[in-house]
């Protein structure tokens, strides 16, 4: 390995490492969530419903964006779902940020990962669909499990929540049933509002 190729893959492997820093809207017992706890938690979904979708993604592939998608918000920061002047400037922050940071790694490995983050967000295959359906009940399930302080600050309604739901639900099975038990859930806890 030559070392300007073994230095830029540690400087990019260094930045990953910022993930740890960066802050989302949903706690983990009393302290914030990180973007690599997150990722973490959205890695293990995906391999615990692999077998529960037919068929079966390419679980190399599902992980790979899981573990790529959010890297651009070391720099670009975590956009929380409800938060329409952030959502206004999100891609372009997060495109901005994805040439930066993909752009310090040797020029094949660059645009490998590069790809992998743009397959997660063009939602235009099974695996990323897969993948975003797990992103989407992770991010929910966490949410309900530390008494949803984010939504109870924005007023989050059902009706609201449903549009960023949706996508993840309309995937079917293991996804719908799953999502539903956590709306009633929800709901009997006061966690979101009716309208």
């Amino acid at each position: 390995m030559l070392p300007e190729r073994r230095d830029a893959l540690l400087g990019f492997l260094a930045l990953a490492d910022r993930l740890k820093h960066t802050l989302r809207a949903a706690y983990t017992g009393e302290r914030r969530e990180n973007s690599a706890e997150h990722a973490w938690h959205v890695a293990l979904i995906a391999v615990t419903l692999a077998d529960e979708v037919a068929p079966k993604p390419d679980m190399a592939e599902v992980l790979a964006m899981i573990a790529i998608h959010d890297v651009v918000e070391i720099e670009a920061g975590d956009t929380f779902a409800f938060d329409d002047a952030g959502l206004l400037t999100q891609m372009e922050r997060e495109r901005a940020a994805a040439d930066r940071i993909f752009g310090i790694l040797p020029t094949d490995v660059g645009h490998r990962l590069r790809a992998s983050w743009e397959a997660f967000e063009a939602q235009e295959t099974p695996e990323a669909r897969f993948a975003m359906g797990c992103d989407r009940l992770q991010g929910f399930l966490q949410q309900i499990e530390c008494g949803a302080p984010a939504w109870l600050k924005v007023g989050l309604t059902k009706a609201r929540s449903l549009v960023r739901m949706q996508p993840a639900i309309d995937l079917g099975a293991p996804f719908a049933p799953m999502i539903e038990a956590l709306y009633e859930r929800a709901m009997a806890e006061g966690l979101l509002r009716i309208s």
